[in-house]
């Protein structure tokens, strides 16, 4: 550094250039959450699929496990055509950037019956989504949607439909 302080001006500069683009990034994961729920809720298995890295994994509400984009496709084509899926209400919790191009995103979800105005708390949820970005585009790598249960503490499942019903 000389006797100006160019060098310390030149690393803040960095470390703010690299904030906005943390910050922008954990927009833009938050935007591919938010699409991954709409093409569900839409009933849209190739749009859904098409979000994901080629070798994916989507960890379904009941544990089951769908490996690469073809399966999660497949068998969320016949889950489409078999069941009238309820919609997502959700709320994102945290982006966390784990190193550039790699993020965490963890929220809680609630599922409404089509046509319906509320939601079912025994469908309430909390998501993990892995995002990479890779060419400069992100994709899922791995999206897990576990029950919210909280098993023995009935004000936490409470309290938690209470603030998804808050978002209808």
């Amino acid at each position: 550094m000389d006797s100006t302080g160019h060098a310390g001006k030149f690393c803040q500069m960095i470390e703010l250039l690299s904030a906005q683009t943390m910050e922008s990034d954990d927009a833009v994961v938050v935007a591919l959450y938010r699409k991954l729920l709409d093409t569900w809720n839409r009933r849209n298995a190739p749009d859904f699929a098409a979000l994901f890295e080629e070798d994916g994994v989507s960890i379904g509400f009941d544990g089951s496990m769908l490996l690469g984009r073809a399966e999660i496709n497949a068998s969320l084509n016949a889950i489409f055509e078999q069941h009238a899926t309820p919609v997502y209400i959700a709320k994102v919790r945290e982006v966390r950037q784990i190193t550039p191009g790699i993020a965490v995103l963890r929220a809680v979800s609630g599922l409404a019956p089509n046509g319906k105005t509320d939601i079912v708390p025994t469908l309430n949820a909390v998501q993990t989504l892995l995002a990479v970005k890779r060419a400069n585009e992100w994709r899922i790598a791995q999206f897990q949607n576990t029950p919210a249960q909280f098993h023995g503490r009935p004000d936490l499942a409470d309290a938690l439909t209470a603030e998804l019903r808050a978002l209808l």
